[in-house]
């Protein structure tokens, strides 16, 4: 059988399919052609045991030689895959063999043509372990986010490390801020001793977010500004400080950052 007379013809109905459809009909006898030569090379890997044949490989690559690089993607398209893949386990079923019911098909193709004597098209069998959930492994987990926290290094609070394990921890004073219209916020961590650095530090100071996607940790001023006030949050990072102003996107916290609330001063440590 010489690729001139199949792959060029399979090539040349897949492309002149009507409305560019990219495919072509289960009935092309170019496709009957590759079936026969998949099915006896199939076949031959098959065994008796038990007064049955058996196949007993679940997986199947059909390699197809001469296939021009400009009609490759069509040629492994899922089409041709699962169009060979309905074919082997209706013919296997037919012929009362035995094998495995995940059988699949996949299609690969190089534009190198035959050498004499070699065949156009090549099939290899084989046995894949199928993943179930019991059988994934750590490699192939989603990796687990960063831990991170909060360690008090001046001050007294409510702990004197903190983990950052919710969506958003607030930051302030008093474990309760309540407005004249009832509770308004609660604060995760808390300065709540009444000594110099304590009241240094606002009712509403300060928030983290960690973002569920990153996992990044973003640092906000919730202070309400009086006057000429300055800012009363600042980042300490490598020596160098920079002050965190109110605004919406906040600033991104990395790890080693002392984070000063008035004179109350945090570090942040992540992973």
């Amino acid at each position: 059988m010489a690729v001139s007379n199949v792959i060029e013809r399979l090539g040349r109905a897949i492309f002149e399919a009507p409305f560019g459809s990219r495919k072509i009909s289960k009935d092309a006898p170019e496709l009957a052609e590759i079936r026969i030569a998949v099915l006896d090379a199939v076949r031959a890997k098959s065994h008796r045991a038990s007064g049955r044949i058996v196949f007993p490989y679940n997986l199947v690559r059909i390699n197809l030689l001469g296939v021009p690089e400009d009609q490759a993607s069509v040629f492994r398209s899922g089409f041709l895959a699962s169009y060979f893949t309905e074919e082997l386990r209706a013919s296997f079923a037919r012929a009362n063999y035995r094998f495995p019911q995940e059988l699949s098909v996949e299609i690969s193709t190089t534009s190198t043509l035959p050498a004499a004597g070699q065949d156009w098209l090549s099939v290899i069998t084989e046995i894949v372990a199928a993943v179930t959930a019991d059988a994934v492994t750590e490699e192939n987990q989603p990796a687990a986010p960063p831990t991170a926290r909060l360690v008090l290094l001046s001050g007294t609070a409510n702990a004197t490390e903190f983990p950052l394990d919710k969506a958003r921890i607030n930051i302030g004073r008093t474990a309760e801020v309540s407005s004249s219209i009832g509770p308004s916020r609660r604060n995760d961590l808390a300065f709540t001793e009444e000594d110099e650095i304590g009241r240094s530090v606002s009712r509403q100071h300060a928030h983290i977010i960690r973002s569920p996607k990153t996992h990044e940790h973003r640092l906000f001023n919730d202070r309400v500004y009086k006057g000429n006030s300055n800012c009363g949050i600042w980042i300490v990072r490598n020596g160098l400080s920079q002050p965190v102003h109110r605004g919406a996107r906040g600033t991104a916290l990395e790890t080693g950052d002392e984070i000063h609330l008035g004179r109350a001063i945090l570090r942040f440590e992540c992973g």
